[in-house]
């Protein structure tokens, strides 16, 4: 600290910091987040680095060991020594935060420390790279998804089974359910005010404490709300004085596998018709009451080995591991005050890939691809690739002015819900998980339908819950039904019960119970047709928009009568719905099928205090298709409006609360707002403190 600064806290528990630099402000930043979540950081840098065996034991080996050989650390500390002047200051700055809050409060940390019996190291500036890394592995895996595809293909039987795999895994179309999020910008012209509005509500695993951490970081050059990642500097998402931003995962696949010719009495390996070795690693793993395990790690031009099958090793290729590529913008992004400067600040983000929306005070919307994403020239990537010939390498990283970009169009709005952004006629190879349109299209619809739009709109759209997919399905069998005169009661009970439903995955409701059953017995028909016996390796992640499409064209070749396959699933779906719901298809309830506890994982595990610490069982409204996007695995890990004309008018809340302190009262204080859809206001200029701490300069 160079200075006196000050830390407000308002009713949720929210720190606004007051600096007289920015340094003092990450610093603070640091200190705060500790204070809230170290129990938190420590886990993630833990969960990055292979390292969480060493404080809960042998349960948490099988993590750690693919943490080592993805060599998340080590990827870590490779960053950190390429690190900018600045960008390692940003770092060091905020590590010396935590770091002091570590040394005054030794002996006083939370409970999850006491309950495990261990203390925290200090925090380092590779331990912010290794949180970060984790978010970045969270949202760019996507190696196992193109072992999936290998493995199916191997129970092909036939060239048309192989084509079958192939509609399976469409380069432009997503698995499902996985990490998504919506974000949209309206412009003046469409709003109440006359100035634009932006919304961002980020599809993450539910966890306890949330995702997200609220601060607000002002100094001199720096006004900045929103969220941050705990264990990393500098607001992620949020608005400042003059912009506001959001984010959404872009999916573009930045992961290869590599199939390698390696001689196993050697382990040397053949590239373009030379002999390499590989780097062999040895990663001892801590375990707790147990000896310390060794695996070792073997290292190839393209990446650490991943996957040994019999004679077969793959390794794995992937941006986060490029030397030399990482860059940290944020603090430039916080500061920006225009388009210019926002997009000067984009050039410089390496990953993972996302879309950028922007909106500002100007009245302008803006969006931006982002990230390190890889070209490939006469191959896609969707399957493990020759490492041997070097005939499928990466021919260098796309340019940041060709990725997709746009700024105040015509039709005054931008949504972006994970869908493709990628023109069909684009000059570089496109392949990813993208999101199927339904999200985008609702939201699209609904902006569309709105005049003179509030914030309070926006969070209306934000917790919509129509599923169009779910909708199409169940028109597919009403229509099959009808067609073929059904008389089997499990098909009968459960059309009479779609054809008064409109789309809504709302619990409480039977329709969406039969409508998610249906969709599984399909998936499952359509797997199996592809590979026989190996359609489990899929089926559990196939797309909507995959699905959707067969059901339109009904190809003969993959079944001469498609109304069976529909009648067929829906009895064997209301089979196993009834196992768990009852035999009243018209008593189902959603609610009990979408059922969602987030476990705390520490104080949850305790007798009798354990249901005081996890939220639920709370049945859900919302599907994997709907704008809230809400499955038991995942959903909106936050929701943030910004409203440009009125900045105090913003609104922002978390899952849980502010806190991971099991008996603050910000540990959960936001769930009740979070689960009806309610918000707080995003004070700004105008905090209602609550609390304050001066702090005065180290001596």
């Amino acid at each position: 600290m160079s200075a006196g600064a000050r830390i407000s806290r308002d009713a949720l528990g929210v720190p606004h910091i007051e600096a007289a630099n920015w340094e003092d402000a990450i610093f603070l930043q640091g200190f705060v987040t500790a204070q809230d979540r170290m129990w938190q950081m420590d886990a993630l840098r833990r969960l990055a680095a292979g390292e969480l065996s060493e404080v809960v034991g042998k349960r948490a080996l099988e993590t750690d060991e693919e943490s080592r050989r993805l060599r998340m650390r080590r990827m870590a500390e490779l960053q950190e020594r390429t690190l900018s002047a600045e960008d390692r200051q940003i770092f060091a700055a905020y590590a010396r935060g935590v770091n002091y809050y570590l040394e005054t409060q030794r002996g006083n940390l939370s409970f999850e420390f006491a309950v495990l019996g261990y203390d925290p190291r200090p925090w380092s500036v590779t331990d912010c790279l290794l949180a970060g890394l984790q978010m970045h592995r969270n949202l760019t895996t996507s190696w196992k998804e193109d072992w999936a595809k290998r493995n199916m293909l191997l129970g092909a039987k036939s060239p048309e089974d192989r084509a079958r795999v192939d509609v399976l895994f469409p380069a432009r179309a997503g698995w499902e359910p996985q990490p998504g999020s919506n974000a949209w910008a309206v412009a003046g012209s469409r709003t109440a005010s006359g100035k634009p509005i932006l919304a961002n509500d980020p599809h993450l695993e539910f966890t306890a404490p949330s995702t997200w951490y609220m601060v607000h970081l002002k100094a001199p050059g720096l006004n900045v709300r929103g969220v941050a990642l705990p264990g990393v500097p500098a607001v992620i998402i949020g608005h400042n004085d003059k912009i506001a931003w959001g984010l959404t995962n872009l999916h573009f696949d930045v992961q290869d596998l590599y199939e390698e010719k390696i001689d196993p009495a050697t382990g040397r390996y053949l590239f373009q018709n030379r002999i390499e070795q590989p780097v062999i690693e040895r990663e001892p793993i801590a375990i707790k009451g147990e000896k310390t395990a060794v695996i070792p790690v073997f290292v190839t031009r393209h990446g650490p080995v991943v996957i040994t099958d019999g004679p077969k090793v793959y390794s794995l290729r992937w941006t986060a591991a490029e030397p030399g590529s990482f860059q940290f913008p944020f603090l430039q992004v916080d500061r920006a005050s225009n388009w210019e400067e926002f997009r000067a600040a984009l050039r410089r983000f390496s990953g993972p890939g996302q879309n950028f929306v922007y909106a500002d005070t100007a009245g302008n919307i803006g969006y931006q691809a982002t990230g390190i994403l890889p070209i490939r020239q006469g191959f896609q990537g969707d399957v493990p690739l020759d490492g041997a010939s070097g005939n499928q390498e990466w021919a260098g990283f796309i340019p940041f002015d060709s990725l997709p970009s746009a700024y105040n169009p015509a039709s005054g709005r931008i949504v972006t819900a994970n869908q493709n952004p990628f023109p069909a006629e684009y000059s570089y190879a496109v392949n990813g998980t993208f999101a199927p349109p339904y999200r985008a299209k609702q939201i699209t619809d609904l902006l569309d339908a709105r005049k003179g739009i509030k914030p309070e709109d926006m969070l209306v759209i934000q917790k919509d819950v129509y599923s169009g997919f779910s909708l199409f399905l169940a028109q597919q069998l009403i229509e099959a039904a009808d067609r073929t005169k059904a008389t089997n009661p499990a098909v009968v009970s459960s059309v009479a019960v779609l054809r008064k439903w409109n789309g809504q995955m709302e619990k409480g409701l039977a329709a969406p119970v039969i409508t998610a059953n249906l969709f599984l017995q399909v998936r499952k028909a359509l797997a199996e047709r592809a590979t026989p016996g190996k359609g489990a390796l899929y089926e559990s992640a196939m797309a909507t928009a995959v699905m959707e499409r067969l059901l339109r064209e009904r190809p003969k070749d993959w079944f001469p009568d498609w109304d069976q396959v529909l009648l067929k699933a829906m009895d064997a779906g209301v089979t196993e719905g009834a196992k768990s719901q009852g035999s009243r298809v018209d008593a189902w309830d959603y609610g009990r099928l979408n059922l969602l506890t987030i476990n705390q994982p520490v104080g949850g595990q305790l007798p009798v205090l354990g249901a005081y610490f996890n939220i639920g069982p709370f049945p859900m409204s919302g599907s994997s298709t709907t704008v809230k996007q809400t499955t038991r695995r995942l959903g909106p890990s936050m929701r943030m409006v910004v409203d440009l004309a009125d900045l105090e008018a913003s609104l922002n809340n978390l899952t849980i609360g502010e806190s991971s302190q099991l008996f603050s009262g910000h540990y959960k204080d936001q769930w009740n707002a979070y689960y009806t859809g309610t918000s707080f206001p995003m004070q700004f200029n105008k905090v209602d403190a609550k609390s304050t701490l001066t702090v005065q300069p180290l001596k």
